[in-house]
């Protein structure tokens, strides 16, 4: 009978505690959302509290706490674990998915929240009188209005306010022009204005004093002044200086198939005619003397790209993917400043060979600068120039080795000299692979182990360790009928015919007809290699930012895929060798544009956004060369 009682007596008790803790944790929660966020959410709506703070909240959770028992301290330390956790998941989720969830999200915590404050004040037992306590007051948990953030029709996703005067005058300009005209002077802090928007009342600008665009700003890092490992000056003697362009542009075709990558894009930055104007101005703006470009749609290539880059004074050369693919890579160069001596398109589909069953392509070619005649009789080495995209599938680190080893073994043989040493070497592209992966590695270090390895850890992009099944990497890695070496050299040479070659150049070697390697190209047991002494322009770390150097953004998800490799004799740092300390003997490298970190490109909403239309960033990246008297 006396347990039956103290049921009755606890049971409301326990419903009415449960009701106001419920509203305490949703007061946390809409304070939590509050501070993650400015009222610049992402999407088409801001979110603007009102009712009780969080304060008032706290105050009366700890009035019950005083007038409670132990048992209910030990419910609410279990609440608070709870109720948090699915708080910050709410957020997780509201954050990934913002336009879709922030209605489905606040009518599931209003409605759990109402539904057990009506329970509590619909009892008709009076058991506060009977315990002789006073009733505690009703507590009403936090509403959230949804309000319209105004925004221009051409920036309805990015939802940006312009900041200052100045920047008022510039976001009618053209985005492709105002992307990269010079920084405006600030606006003083002191005469920031105010901007009213219809239904939101009195909201200051944003904390910062430049314009949106410039959150984009890259840098130019400029090594020309430093020492090399040698101690020596740049500039001493005659040099002939180039810059070099590394572009994944994003074909057209290719993010219409996937527009699922693209949805936090307003539909107008991705048409083709934006987009076009936009890379375009980027090239006019870095001019650059080379240029190498991934993802290069043939109808635009031949009715747009070829012929814009034609006026502004680039040679070009195309070589579209094998099969049914509608884009390829191109090297563009300036005949005011290089000389061709060939070009040599690389295929890596093999019929019959299920390892090369795949379209892409690269393009190599053999450029010799032009010095200027007041120099006199001098030289400079000739410059091998290989672009190229690697397949995406992050499961298939075997057919990207393959691919690679192809690719190497054609830049082998374009810049190998009849002494056996190479020229010069830029290898650059979209490798879809991650920095410090085998591939990676084995491109900077001339030397991968892959006996055994599971083929999805070749490139770094996603962690499949977790399936039951996994392919794994066999030697030999590509058959001897490919003709290929495991040092990445053809084992019958197919160099131009005598014409197309500069003095001092290996001749054909014609070789019989074999079907296994000669005795001078033996097969290694689970190891490739090669010969041409190639490190990174960029060092994939941002020292200032303390992040990662990103070029994409799958999925908001930052990475590097794309890079630019160039000849680097390492050098001995103490009684060790260490790549990153280099010795370019005829190929300097004298500066680059910085790249981005993650943060940055998240608040610029991703990639492509307003001012970049690629979902890739460019590389660039200047050298010098040696020139030698004759």
């Amino acid at each position: 009978m006396i347990a039956s009682c103290l049921c009755y007596l606890l049971l409301p008790a326990a419903r009415l505690f449960r009701a106001l803790s419920d509203a305490f944790f949703t007061c946390r929660k809409n304070a939590f959302l509050a501070k993650s966020s400015s009222p610049q959410v992402d999407g088409d709506f801001a979110m603007a509290p009102r009712g009780p703070d969080q304060e008032e909240c706290e105050g009366l959770l700890q009035q019950w706490q005083e007038e409670g028992s132990s048992q209910a301290l030990s419910t609410v330390s279990e609440g608070l674990l709870v109720d948090k956790g699915v708080a910050e998941s709410s957020l997780a989720h509201l954050m990934d998915n913002p336009g879709e969830q922030d209605a489905a999200s606040e009518d599931k915590w209003s409605s759990r929240q109402l539904s057990d404050l009506w329970a509590a004040e619909n009892l008709e037992e009076s058991f506060p009188e009977v315990l002789g306590e006073e009733p505690l007051p009703e507590v009403e948990g936090p509403m959230w209005a949804e309000v319209p953030v105004q925004t221009g029709p051409q920036y309805a996703d990015c939802a940006v306010l312009p900041v200052g005067a100045l920047a008022a005058e510039q976001w009618e300009e053209d985005p492709a022009v105002v992307a990269w005209s010079i920084a405006p002077e600030p606006v003083p802090q002191e005469e920031a204005p105010i901007w009213s928007f219809e239904g939101l009342g009195q909201l200051q600008p944003p904390p910062v004093e430049i314009p949106y665009h410039e959150i984009l700003w890259r840098e130019w890092e400029d090594f020309s002044t430093q020492p090399d490992a040698q101690g020596l000056e740049a500039g001493d003697g005659p040099q002939f200086q180039f810059t070099l362009m590394s572009y994944n542009i994003l074909a057209q075709d290719l993010m219409q198939q996937s527009s699922e990558l693209y949805l936090h894009c307003h539909p107008d930055i991705l048409s083709w005619n934006y987009r076009f104007a936009n890379l375009m101005q980027e090239f006019q703006h870095w001019d650059p003397d080379i240029l190498c470009l991934q993802e290069v749609q043939e109808d635009h290539y031949w009715q747009q790209l070829e012929p814009s880059l034609r006026m502004m004074g680039f040679t070009c050369f195309y070589k579209r993917r094998t099969g049914c693919k509608t884009d390829g890579c191109a090297v563009c160069y300036k005949p005011t400043r290089f000389r061709l001596l060939c070009a040599s398109p690389v295929e890596y589909f093999r019929p019959g060979l299920e390892l090369l069953n795949r379209d892409n392509v690269g393009l190599v070619l053999l450029l010799q600068p032009l010095v200027p005649e007041g120099l006199g009789q001098v030289s400079v080495a000739p410059l091998c120039v290989a672009n190229t995209h690697v397949l995406y599938n992050p499961r298939r680190g075997d057919v990207k080795l393959a691919q690679m080893a192809i690719f190497l073994a054609e830049v082998d043989k374009v810049a190998r000299l009849s002494d056996g040493s190479h020229c010069p070497i830029i290898l650059c592209g979209d490798l879809n692979s991650v920095p410090d992966s085998p591939l990676y590695n084995f491109i900077r270090d001339g030397e991968l182990q892959y006996h055994g390895m599971p083929a999805w850890k070749v490139s770094g992009q996603e962690d499949f360790s977790h399936q039951l099944y996994q392919r794994k990497l066999q030697a030999p890695l590509w058959p001897s009928s490919l003709g290929i070496t495991d040092c990445c050299q053809y084992v019958t040479s197919c160099h131009p015919k005598r014409s197309e070659r500069p003095a001092g150049w290996a001749e054909p070697v014609i070789e019989e007809d074999i079907s296994e390697p000669e005795p001078d190209f033996p097969r290694t047991v689970g190891t490739i290699q090669h010969c041409l002494h190639l490190t990174s322009v960029y060092t994939h770390f941002l020292p200032q930012h303390g992040r990662p150097e990103v070029t994409t953004m799958p999925l908001g998800l930052g990475m590097t895929v794309d890079y630019i490799f160039f000849s680097a004799e390492s050098c001995k740092n103490g009684n060790r060798t260490d790549r990153r300390l280099c010795h370019d003997g005829t190929l300097k490298l004298l500066g680059r544009l910085s790249l981005l970190s993650e943060e940055i490109l998240w608040a610029a909403n991703g990639l492509p956004n307003p001012f970049c239309s690629s979902d890739h960033l460019c590389l660039l990246a200047s050298f010098e060369m040696e020139v030698t008297a004759l």
